[in-house]
């Protein structure tokens, strides 16, 4: 497994931003945050974009039951 398998979560923030989507969209988290990523980007926020698409990245690893990287 090379370095691109491990997901990089930046903090607790995207964790609770992604968990709080995942609560209240169920299976549809992932595109609500693409969606907000998408309506960042047209409103020439390209923090904002790159924070939502973030928490898409987030939500598809929490979502995935493939465990990756070392278990303890």
């Amino acid at each position: 497994m090379g370095d691109m398998d491990s997901p990089y979560i930046a903090g607790r923030l995207a964790l609770t931003e992604a968990s709080d989507l995942i609560d209240r969209f169920g299976d549809d988290a992932g595109f609500e945050a693409a969606a907000r990523a998408e309506s960042s980007r047209d409103a020439g926020n390209l923090l904002r974009f790159c924070h939502w698409r973030q928490i898409e990245r987030v939500i598809a690893t929490l979502s995935d039951e493939e465990v990756r990287g070392t278990v303890h």
